[in-house]
């Protein structure tokens, strides 16, 4: 009778086992082929106006749907001002092709300004042609004829609004994997000068571990990307990895602030070295900006839910 028993036990655990994996499986294959949008809104005296700013990170190449058609719907029913990308729209991987990233920031150049800051992927393109070939070459070609701004280090003003925007392209000791380098004394002024306090300074950082480096260079938005919220996420708490496979990344998703600067970090909108979403879908993020008190509103609330295969709904 204990054996019959003990064996009813075992055959009820491995179909929860079955089922558990199952369920898992389901959930990584749905998350990894959808996105939401979250939306955050900050206010500022230094303002002249309101604005709102899309922001868009780590697409890796993926497509929403055909020409990524659910993407750009998204996008034009948001109908921003302004969008800010924040890198890594291509996949740095010999003979894989870019088209995908490259015409999605084309398309949305045709209705709005774009202002687009280098991510690990884009620099390291540039910098080992031996690996690459002319990826990088052949890829900023595509946008010769458009009107998106590269901000390479560079920054941009936009007077009308009264934002400053200010890209930076971290050097490649930034990015090792399994150990963080220390920012060097002086990098952030050396290689894009003082922050400008008379605007609302905005500064585009692809990798948001050295935030505590930003706030200090005193911006008061940084937006961040990087991480893609850690690839599988535990519900409820962090992110499982980085692609620096350090685990639980602090900065894996949403909103931070120290010393008086805040910081959006997306959690990107593909995947690359490990393929996969669990529990954390891809995300676009809406920034308004609005005039006023310089203070934080409440941010991070998720509107929207976008399948791959066209499906949108309320959360």
């Amino acid at each position: 009778m204990m054996g019959i028993d003990s064996t009813w036990i075992e055959t009820i655990l491995l179909v929860l086992f079955v089922c558990l994996i199952i369920v898992f499986l389901w959930v990584m294959i749905w998350d990894s082929n959808r996105f939401v949008i979250r939306k955050y809104a900050f206010q500022s005296d230094r303002l002249k106006k309101n604005c709102r700013i899309v922001f868009l990170t780590d697409l890796h190449n993926k497509e929403y749907g055909i020409g990524n058609e659910k993407l750009l719907q998204a996008i034009g029913e948001l109908a921003p001002d302004l969008i800010l990308i924040g890198g890594d729209m291509l996949q740095a991987k010999p003979g894989v092709s870019f088209e995908k990233g490259a015409k999605l920031v084309l398309k949305c150049a045709e209705k709005y300004p774009v202002c687009y800051a280098f991510g690990n992927h884009e620099y390291r393109a540039g910098i080992y042609p031996e690996t690459y070939g002319t990826m990088y070459q052949d890829y900023m070609k595509c946008f010769e004829e458009s009107n998106v701004r590269f901000l390479n280090n560079e920054s941009v003003s936009l007077q009308e609004s009264g934002i400053r925007i200010t890209g930076l392209n971290l050097d490649r000791q930034y990015y090792k994997r399994f150990g963080k380098r220390k920012l060097l004394e002086g990098y952030l002024s050396e290689s894009i000068g003082k922050a400008d306090r008379a605007s609302f300074q905005i500064l585009l950082a692809h990798n948001p571990e050295y935030f505590p480096d930003y706030a200090g260079w005193k911006p008061d938005l940084v937006l961040s990307g990087h991480v893609h919220g850690g690839v599988a996420r535990i519900p409820g708490y962090k992110g499982l990895v980085s692609p620096a496979l350090r685990p639980f990344p602090h900065y894996d998703g949403g909103l931070f602030e120290e010393y008086g600067s805040r910081m959006v970090v997306s959690r990107g909108l593909g995947m690359h070295t490990i393929p996969v979403r669990l529990f954390n879908p891809g995300e676009v993020v809406v920034i308004e900006l609005e005039t006023g008190t310089h203070a934080k509103q409440e941010g991070g609330e998720e509107a929207s839910a976008h399948n791959q295969d066209g499906g949108a709904a309320d959360v």
